[in-house]
């Protein structure tokens, strides 16, 4: 084994909508200043596969379940709260089909991790503190989770 671990310093997020609905985009435009991303999790559900001759029940694998949703927390500036202006904008104006994908990139992976998503409606308000950082969580939507892929490094523009 060559590496120990993966560190999350110099990890990338990015956003796309597809050219070609159904295909993964080719590019991705970064999002500055993410603080944490929530994991995505995939809880099988149980099917009850007794019968009345079963004393004891039995199960068996279900479909897996994402949760439906998972938390973007970025620090908020007037630049990001540009970009995600511009995220949720590029949804709301993606016709044909095309999705919107986000991307979670590893310097040190050759893979990355992929999200079909749909972004909140709009900029959700912060909670504050005394003397604390403000950030916002941004609510995304699973609309599928592709999982690993082929990494594309997301860029500024």
């Amino acid at each position: 084994m060559s590496v120990a671990g993966v560190s999350t310093v110099g990890v990338k997020v990015g956003y796309a909508i597809e050219t070609t609905a159904g295909t993964k985009p080719t590019k991705f435009i970064q999002l500055h200043r993410i603080n944490a991303t929530d994991d995505i999790s995939i809880d099988t559900d149980t099917i009850d596969a007794s019968a009345l001759e079963d004393e004891i029940e039995k199960e068996i694998a279900g479909r897996g379940s994402t949760g439906g949703t998972f938390k973007v927390t970025v620090n908020l500036t007037d630049e990001t709260i540009a970009e995600w202006e511009t995220l949720i904008s590029s949804y709301k104006s993606a016709t044909g089909g095309k999705a919107m994908w986000y991307e979670e990139y590893y310097p040190a992976l050759k893979k990355a991790f992929f999200t079909k998503i749909e972004p909140p409606k709009q900029i959700p308000k912060p909670g504050l503190d005394q003397n604390g950082l403000a950030t916002v969580e941004m609510t995304l939507t699973i609309n599928e989770y592709v999982g690993l892929d082929t990494a594309i490094e997301p860029t500024d523009d």
